[in-house]
C-alpha cells in the first residue's frame, strides 16, 4: 500500500491543457507501476494511463495522443499532462499503483466553455 496525494485539477476550456500530479509518501514508489484513472458522473471508473517502473507507458484509445503520463522518481511523483481537453474528459481523476490499492481522494477536472 502506497499513500498517494493528487492535485492539479480545475476548470479548463475545451482544447485547453492541465497537468495533474500524484505524490507518493514512500520512496518505494519507484518500484511500482503507476496509473491514472477517472470517473465521470454516473459512469464506472476507467483507466486512462499507466507507466511502469521502467518508464514504459500505455493508454486507451480515448486519450492516446492527448494525454502523457510521466514520473519523477526523485520526487516520488507521477504526472498526467492532458492536452486538447474535451468536455467528455470531465471527471474526477485518481492515481493508484498496480496492483490497485485503496482509492484516495481524486481531483476534479471540468472541461467546459
Amino acid at each position: 500500500q502506497l499513500p498517494l496525494a493528487v492535485s492539479g485539477g480545475g476548470l479548463v476550456q475545451p482544447g485547453g491543457s492541465l497537468r495533474l500530479s500524484c505524490v507518493a509518501s514512500r520512496n518505494i514508489f519507484r518500484f511500482y507501476t503507476m496509473a491514472w484513472y477517472r470517473q465521470a458522473p454516473g459512469k464506472q471508473r476507467e483507466w486512462v494511463a499507466q507507466i511502469t517502473s521502467g518508464d514504459s507507458t500505455n493508454y486507451p484509445d480515448s486519450v492516446k495522443g492527448r494525454f502523457t503520463i510521466s514520473r519523477d522518481n526523485a520526487k516520488n511523483t507521477v504526472y498526467l499532462q492532458m492536452n486538447s481537453l474535451k468536455p467528455e474528459d470531465t471527471a474526477v481523476y485518481y492515481c493508484n499503483h498496480l496492483p490497485v490499492g485503496s482509492w484516495g481522494q481524486g481531483t476534479q477536472v471540468t472541461v467546459s466553455s
